[in-house]
């Protein structure tokens, strides 16, 4: 590491200093003691019972070493030391004082940059590849442990095959291991290179530009190391040296000096065993043979390594704040301001423990026996530096994370901003809607088809209607069920075609965690979807976050399931087209608003549009002009005495009497039991046996809450439609605390209705209104005017209904006395 007279290139970048260095003569060394001394301390020997004093942070620690020169620690806390009282954190939220403070602002008067910015990547590739490769790892693997050093590398280009040959591509990992085994073998060195065409005259002029004051900037880290200049005095100089660069210039320009006298220093330790060249040099500069004292030297080498390990990740962090994009985050931003207020004094720092380091190599040349020692001044000072930068990393850490979090946001802003006029703008078809929904490149099949079980391209939901079925892992199975036969029917057609979107993770879930599932949550997907014969997507990280976004934001997404529709050309032409296909199944296609108004238009309040063709038997009862009676509730008993009722006044007025039963909204235990027991007993028809009554008793109510939300869709409210007092009526039966409710209608034409406390006075005094029914078709007719004239004293009613999109009414009028009933919010959650 001879000094050199180095001349500038023709065209080199201005510096602050021009002059020639010429290294001076080299103070003597001391005991092994290194021969930098800190600003904050002195040199002097140790009595028993001296204090070290931390003038940054405070820490007081007695020194038990006798009769030795000891240096007074760097402003860094006592590693393995806490004051008592004091929690690490707190210790961390203090570690920048007031004379750091007053430190950075000596540090910001130096730094006056006039140099484009330049992009030092290329360079501290170099730096860090040196760093790999000079250790000796595998001459002796006790000098570092494990045979492994701790390194962080962005690749190395193939810059100069003639300057920079050989060099070795890495990977960029703060946390990883290299492994020197697999670089060097029986002392052959292993090289592996890549080129990056579009890259390498532009990395390569950075590297000739910089080399200039690069071999400058190592000059002078020799020769005032060698003089045994103040730290703190080396750091300012050159600090000014390099003013007209930026705080990332700074770093990597010195760490590429110091990587210069670094490689040099090992690259003669590797080859003086056998090249006669290296031998004479390193008997010149009586250089140790590292490796015939490697558990000597171990100690220094260990603490080197560690601080050189800081000092780049320290520089990476430094770099990546650079990195950040303008056009998110502006350097000019308090935002950036504030996070990046503590780089100077990060540069500082690093280098500082670069030329701690530089003297440590230096304390090794012609030192004699001394250079085995490692002096507690020297260990101290190298890890309260190592300590230091730890601190200052963890701080730059968060910082950057903050700055990266703001870059997102803004990030996710626009692109949310660009998917909205997506959705708003018109298209030829529908490929460019979907394709901002998925995550997905040209040659992927992000779809999973469920019936083929096959994967497909976007291009197979072309042009066509899409319904695209959004609902969280709670989707329900017998809504599953029922969508499942209403797709059926039109599996021959292919009007449209159904796509399950998966909505998971919460809008505030950051992007690394929405592309995460638990096992309970992969299970519960591939579960749904592999009974769903329709498409749905491969994976719900495919499903873009901006357009969950948008669909809780604009179709109001929360957790019930919803169906939107999108035409042919992307369009949404329907925000929740459930309802509809509830209400008329397949012949709602194609679910817009004015379809809906037509079919509506011939509707009329029956049986049939009470409870259509739920059940087969209904037609076939139609047919027959039978009085087909329609009963809910939950209270066995009150079942029991209504359905016996009801029978005896049929078989006394001759009327021929079908009983349904169809449960309660919500089905629990006490439905099924109830089921179960009428079956038993044949009391009157059910559904169906077993677990599939669930789904029937499910899908009457759900499709009666469709068509009062489908009704109200077109502009029709209580107080001016029939058919929606009626439904009203119906649901307002089953939310209240009424016994039972039931409905009866002869053929398809008279209807009638009433809740228990209605029905059963009315039935159980038959008697006296029999004699309106000489013929069957009138006893509906009949049942009606009895219960329209029977008014209880007290009656209590109450509508539940769904809050799914936001089209509850704000008033509501009693079915019983056409008041306008309160309104409240209820939540519930009932395991029956």
């Amino acid at each position: 590491m001879a000094n050199r007279n180095l001349l500038p290139p023709s065209n080199p970048l201005p510096l602050t200093t021009t002059e020639r260095v010429v290294a001076p003569t080299r103070a003597p060394l001391q005991s092994g003691v290194h021969d930098f001394v800190t600003d904050h301390s002195l040199i002097r020997p140790a009595s028993h019972h001296d204090q070290v004093v931390d003038h940054h942070m405070g820490a007081t620690t007695a020194n038990h070493h006798l009769g030795q020169q000891v240096a007074v620690p760097l402003s860094a806390p006592v590693l393995g030391r806490r004051q008592p009282g004091r929690q690490g954190d707190h210790d961390r939220s203090n570690f920048f004082s007031s004379d750091d403070n007053a430190l950075t602002k000596q540090i910001q008067g130096t730094h006056a940059p006039d140099v484009q910015e330049l992009d030092v990547k290329p360079l501290l590739a170099i730096v860090e590849d040196i760093m790999r490769l000079a250790t000796p790892a595998s001459h002796d693997t006790n000098l570092i442990p494990g045979g492994q050093i701790v390194a962080s590398s962005q690749h190395v280009e193939k810059l100069d095959d003639k300057a920079f040959h050989n060099t070795t591509a890495s990977g960029h990992d703060n946390n990883k291991v290299y492994d020197n085994s697999k670089i060097y073998d029986n002392s052959k060195v292993v090289y592996e290179s890549k080129v990056y065409g579009s890259t390498y005259d532009h990395d390569a002029d950075i590297v000739r530009v910089l080399a200039y004051p690069i071999n400058k900037i190592s000059c002078e880290i020799v020769c005032k190391s060698s003089a045994g200049g103040e730290s703190h005095t080396v750091t300012m100089h050159l600090l000014n040296t390099l003013s007209n660069y930026s705080w990332a210039a700074k770093v990597v320009i010195t760490f590429a000096a110091f990587a210069i006298n670094y490689g040099e220093f090992w690259l003669v330790e590797h080859l003086q065993a056998k090249d006669p060249l290296a031998k004479n040099i390193a008997t010149l500069k009586d250089l140790p043979d590292v490796m015939a004292h490697a558990g000597a030297l171990q100690q220094k080498f260990d603490q080197v390594l560690n601080l050189l390990n800081q000092v780049l990740k320290v520089t990476h962090r430094i770099i990546e704040f650079k990195e950040l994009p303008d056009v998110y985050i502006s350097h000019d931003s308090p935002e950036y301001i504030a996070a990046t207020a503590h780089i100077p004094l990060a540069v500082y720092w690093i280098i500082r423990s670069l030329l701690v380091c530089a003297s440590t190599l230096l304390n090794l040349i012609g030192s004699g026996h001394d250079r085995y020692i490692t002096s507690t001044a020297e260990s101290w000072e190298i890890s309260s530096l190592a300590h230091k930068l730890s601190i200052i990393l963890e701080h730059l850490q968060t910082q950057f994370k903050n700055c990266r979090d703001f870059v997102e946001k803004k990030k996710e802003e626009d692109e949310y901003k660009r998917f909205v006029i997506i959705m708003q703008s018109a298209h030829v078809d529908n490929m460019k809607v979907l394709r901002a929904m998925f995550r997905s490149r040209e040659d992927q099949r992000p779809l999973y088809h469920g019936r083929t079980k096959t994967n497909e391209r976007l291009d197979v939901l072309r042009s066509k209607y899409v319904l695209l079925l959004i609902s969280d892992l709670e989707l329900p199975l017998e809504e599953l069920h029922i969508l499942n036969s209403i797709h059926r029917q039109q599996s021959d057609r292919h009007e449209y075609e159904v796509l399950w979107l998966p909505v998971i993770h919460d809008p505030s879930t950051t992007a690394a965690a929405a592309a995460m599932m638990t096992p309970m949550q992969e299970k519960a997907f591939h579960d749904l979807r592999n009974v769903m014969p329709w498409y749905s997507v491969e994976h719900p990280s495919l499903v873009e976050r901006v357009a969950i976004r948008y669909i809780r934001e604009y179709w109001k997404f929360v957790h019930m399931p919803m169906l939107v529709v999108l035409d042919p050309h992307g369009k949404p032409s329907n925000h929740d087209a459930l309802p509809m296909i509830w209400s008329w199944g397949t012949e709602a296609f194609p679910f817009t608003g004015e379809h809906e108004k037509y079919l509506w238009a011939s509707k009329i309040w029956n049986i049939t549009l009470l409870a259509d063709n739920i059940d087969a038997r209904i037609p076939l009862w139609v047919e027959e002009n039978k009085v087909i009676c329609l009963y809910g509730g939950e209270d066995i008993q009150w079942i029991r005495n209504f359905t016996r009722k009801a029978r005896e006044v049929a078989e006394a007025l001759h009327v021929p009497l079908e009983m349904l039963y169809v449960g309660k909204r919500n089905p629990k235990e006490k439905v099924r039991s109830c089921n179960e027991t009428i079956a038993k007993e044949r009391l009157s028809n059910v559904f169906a046996a077993g677990d599939d009554y669930y789904d029937y008793v499910w899908f009457f109510w759900v499709r009666l809450w469709g068509l009062w939300n489908s009704r109200k869709k077109i502009g029709m409210t209580v107080e001016n439609d029939v058919i929606m007092r009626e439904i009203l009526d119906v649901l307002a039966y089953d939310s209240s605390n009424h016994q039972g409710w039931a409905a009866f209608s002869w053929s398809n034409r008279d209807i009638t209705k009433g809740n228990a406390e209605k029905l059963m006075p009315v039935l159980d005094n038959y008697a006296q209104w029999a004699y309106k029914v000489d013929r069957p078709d009138r006893f509906v007719r009949a049942l009606d005017e009895e219960l329209q004239g029977f008014h209880p004293e007290h009656h209590c009613t109450r509508l539940i209904l769904p809050a799914s999109d936001g089209q509850i009414s704000e008033r509501v009028v009693c079915s019983e006395c056409g008041k306008t009933m309160d309104k409240f919010v209820l939540y519930s959650c009932c395991t029956d």
